[in-house]
């Protein structure tokens, strides 16, 4: 691996003597959990992937390590080997000098996934564990314990509901809960987090840092977040891309404990590691990925959304309608949603009101509730307006159109259809007048800046994730939309993934310049991308509560943004604010 190196791994001797707010660690002879030469393929024969190649670790009693990766890297196949969910092909697992051959109960595992029973209650799927490993215990004691745990996870009123009736981050509370009331010697954590908002992921992050301090447990968590990993761990190992999955350096978390997120904003070292980890996990992204397809030119034909089409092809007895200020392109004035509820109507969003400047790019943030979503629909014109209203260069937004191009989280592909002729699908929508070859070219364009030129013929169903999203992107932009929404559309995305496709974003929106309007609940996120960033306070009746400039150079890149004097000044206001709504 080439350029700079991170700092190597102390002595672990002398980083015992290091953790302040916790008692130093017994080093015993033989590692509490050992990783030894692991290797793990599936498949036979010259069909055969190799997932994990001579996987070495050692991980002492105590200790909480963090291993991040990319999707596809092997991380869930690592998880599993330790739990004693599938064997491996060579190598040993071993804990605390026994070697692991099964699933037993002194390693509980949490999934990204809840595995909870649907038809039990959090008492009962709680038990479970419960009643299996302490079977011998009086029925009291096991009852005490499962409503110990459940405690311990701030989930006692919610005893007797069932999942249905939980939100994300209460099931993934319980499926902690039931981890932890087996007693286990090590947990094993596999993203457990990933799927939930920033703020009940930093909550929960919070409660399993209570819990291992409390606890004395030993834990090994899997996360693509680098924030999440510095936060949590004592030590942050990258596990590479594969086939042949290898783990990378070392890096050491060497900042006190507890760590309160917006303190470290503050920290040196903080900083320090965070550039290091993620300029590692960029080179080994840049390394693993293939060569840029080459990309199309675009016909110079317009869409029929655009003003000038629309000024050539007025119809007898219709009004022209005045170019609007460029200032005031996009114009939310006391923007309104009511939700009729049990309880009467609800202003989700209330008095919404924000001008945006043509080419501009606006993210918006704010807690989960809040309405970003909301605003965004309704700017989408598939919800309806309350009262108030949206005006998008002279025109008042009543209904959907193509004239606003809309990459949501999961991009919605017609799953049969190839990449190109799910992009063709809106091409055919707005340039009705273009000759084949010219929409032929369009698509191909833009598919080619997405960097899927090589994938145009490949099925939907046949795309990984993040390429369906680049089919998304693509779509969107294909459209030549007045308007460009983007609600959380790499969410669902690990970090590596989420970090190509902000560059393909950037790259392909400084050629368009098109307006866009983006939600995010990504601190990061939203700085790098946008002109200004939009902060919404809670709902119900959530509105505008600031707005910040972000005045750094363009073009950006993550590691740019990184080195930049002002780039956390810019991250401590937008923490401060989102952590001023989650008091209130």
């Amino acid at each position: 691996m080439a350029a700079a190196m991170p700092k190597p791994v102390r002595d672990l001797a002398l980083d015992e003597a290091r953790t302040p707010a916790r008692p130093p660690v017994r080093l015993a002879e033989t590692p509490f959990l050992q990783l030894e030469n692991l290797s793990k393929s599936y498949g036979t024969g010259e069909h055969a992937t190799s997932v994990l190649k001579d996987i070495n670790l050692s991980i002492r009693e105590g200790e909480f390590v963090a291993i991040v990766g990319f999707s596809g890297s092997g991380k869930t196949t690592l998880i599993s080997l330790i739990a004693g969910l599938i064997d491996a092909d060579a190598g040993s697992v071993t804990l605390k000098g026994v070697t692991v051959d099964g699933p037993g109960p002194e390693r509980g595992v949490v999934f990204q996934s809840y595995s909870l029973m649907p038809w039990m209650t959090v008492r009962q799927n709680v038990a479970l564990a419960v009643d299996q490993v302490f079977a011998d215990l009086p029925r009291a004691e096991r009852a005490a314990r499962v409503e110990k745990y459940v405690e311990m996870v701030n989930l006692t009123p919610a005893l007797e509901k069932r999942p249905s009736e939980l939100s994300g981050g209460m099931r993934q509370r319980v499926s902690v809960a039931r981890a932890l009331a087996a007693s286990p010697e090590i947990l094993l954590l596999d993203e457990p987090l990933s799927a939930l908002d920033a703020l009940t992921r930093a909550n929960l992050q919070d409660e399993i840092l209570r819990i291992w301090e409390q606890e004395k447990k030993t834990v090994v968590l899997i996360t693509n977040d680098v924030d999440e990993a510095i936060i949590m761990a004592d030590r942050i190992i990258p596990l590479n891309p594969g086939p042949g999955a290898t783990l990378g350096p070392e890096f050491e978390v060497d900042i006190p404990r507890p760590r309160d997120r917006t303190e470290m904003n503050h920290s040196p070292e903080f900083k320090r590691i965070r550039r290091e980890v993620t300029s590692y996990l960029m080179q080994v992204g840049m390394q693993d990925g293939g060569n840029a397809s080459n990309v199309h030119e675009l016909p110079g034909v317009e869409p029929n959304t655009s003003s000038e089409y629309l000024a050539r092809h007025v119809r007898p007895g219709e009004v022209l309608i005045q170019a609007p200020d460029p200032a005031r392109y996009v114009e939310f004035s006391k923007v309104t949603k009511v939700y009729p509820t049990k309880k009467g109507p609800v202003a989700v969003v209330e008095d919404f009101d924000l001008w945006i400047g043509k080419g501009e790019f606006i993210s918006v943030i704010g807690h989960s509730g809040c309405g970003k979503s909301t605003v965004l629909s309704m700017m989408a014109g598939l919800s309806d307006v309350s009262s108030g209203g949206i005006i998008l260069d002279g025109r008042e937004v009543a209904t959907a159109g193509p004239d606003r191009g809309i990459v949501f989280q999961a991009p919605s592909l017609v799953p049969w259809l190839s990449a190109r002729e799910n992009v063709g699908l809106g091409v055919e929508q707005v340039y009705p007048h273009a000759s084949k070859a010219e929409r032929r070219a369009i698509v191909d364009h833009y598919l080619s800046r997405v960097g899927l030129a090589d994938a145009a013929e490949k099925k939907a169903f046949e795309l990984s994730n993040g390429m369906k999203q680049r089919v998304g992107i693509a779509r969107a932009f294909a459209l030549s939309p007045k308007m460009l929404l983007l609600d959380e559309p790499f969410g669902m995305l690990d970090s590596l993934t989420r970090w190509d496709l902000q560059e393909v974003l950037m790259e392909v929106w400084s050629r368009t310049k098109l307006t866009a309007m983006m939600v995010t609940h990504d601190v990061d996120e939203a700085i790098l991308l946008a002109d200004r960033v939009v902060m919404m306070t809670n709902g119900p009746q959530a509105r505008v509560g600031k707005v910040l400039e972000i005045d750094l150079p363009r073009p950006r890149t993550r590691k740019m943004l990184l080195e930049h004097p002002d780039y956390y000044a810019l991250r401590e206001e937008l923490l401060s604010f989102l952590e001023e709504c989650d008091q209130h």
